[in-house]
């Protein structure tokens, strides 16, 4: 039976869908539902159904997706154990959010590491639920959370149901980050109002548990004029980079980001403003599995994300 089936049907689980799936796992969706079939068909008996609301797991399929997490799982911990025999290799890993202040982190941890030693550095930036599943299924050691505050509860059951604890790293507000070509760039704290005929950027994967894409969209919309949210414009990325090069290059665009660090700002000559809006408050937090044991590594990592942090709270963006 091949493994790798287990993936992907744990991934559906997650994404009760899967187009979504397939995208997550960047591969074709007629070749994600064969081998979902040839999966059922090796064991006897259908793992999802499906209906108007998406793919979810039938009874059987709940505990063969439950066995088969277990499964990978102790494959992980056998490269684990294989890793560990290499008592001089540097091994960290984390999931993070697509945001600047951590990625700036993670370069100064990197460049601090004894380069005479073997390495093994995995990071991958994504949204926060597949953060929480990364750690979950024990992907990556260390996962760091960003949501927006008006969906705390939900995020905080989501982590108890996954049994992952967790500490606040940062609660900030959005800011609007645009070209220095931008019409509004001499404006020292912009109007909500005043970025409706602006292109906004923004992440196209935004994720809350228990709630679908329309619902977010929805929520975010109730926050502007009927007339605003008719008529926004929006470019959908997934990845951090791109949004940087569109930024400095369109200076009709902009995107709401945390506080990015000046060495960013300068090298694609950017500014960010402030811009008061209704639920404009974030937390950005550390997630680890229960009985997780903090490495020199990942102790290191964390106090040079804390002194990014600290550095861009004692600025004024006013």
């Amino acid at each position: 039976m091949n493994t790798l089936f287990f993936k992907y049907a744990i991934e559906i689980e997650r994404t009760r869908s899967i187009t979504r799936a397939a995208n997550n796992l960047y591969m074709a969706q007629p070749n994600l539902s064969k081998a979902i079939k040839e999966l059922e068909e090796s064991i006897g008996f259908p793992v999802f159904e499906r209906n108007s609301k998406g793919v979810f797991p039938t009874k059987k399929g709940i505990e063969f997706l439950d066995r088969a997490r277990k499964i990978l799982e102790q494959i992980n911990e056998i490269s684990r154990l294989s890793n560990s025999e290499q008592p001089n290799q540097q091994n960290f890993s984390i999931s993070i959010p697509r945001g600047s202040y951590i990625a700036a982190a993670f370069t100064q941890f990197v460049e601090e590491l004894d380069f005479d030693k073997a390495i093994k550095i995995d990071m991958q930036e994504t949204n926060s639920v597949q953060t929480v599943n990364n750690v979950v299924e024990k992907k990556f050691n260390l996962g760091i959370i960003r949501y927006q505050s008006v969906y705390e509860n939900y995020f905080l059951d989501y982590l108890a149901e996954k049994r992952l604890l967790h500490e606040q790293i940062w609660e900030f507000e959005y800011l609007a980050l645009m070209s220095k070509k931008h019409r509004l760039a001499e404006v020292k704290e912009v109007l909500f109002s005043e970025l409706k005929t602006s292109i906004e950027i923004i992440h196209g994967d935004t994720v809350v548990p228990y709630l679908n894409a329309a619902d977010i969209r929805q929520s975010f919309s109730d926050t502007m004029s009927s007339d605003q949210a008719a008529g926004k414009k929006r470019i959908y990325l997934y990845e951090r980079g791109n949004q940087f090069d569109l930024l400095c290059t369109i200076p009709a665009t902009y995107m709401w980001v945390s506080p990015i660090p000046e060495k960013l700002l300068t090298r694609y000559k950017l500014i960010q403003r402030k811009c008061e809006f209704a639920n404009n408050q974030y937390k950005d937090l550390l997630v680890y599995p229960e009985g997780y044991e903090f490495s020199p590594l990942d102790k290191k990592f964390i106090d040079k994300m804390v002194k990014s942090k600290n550095a861009l709270a004692a600025r004024s963006y006013s």
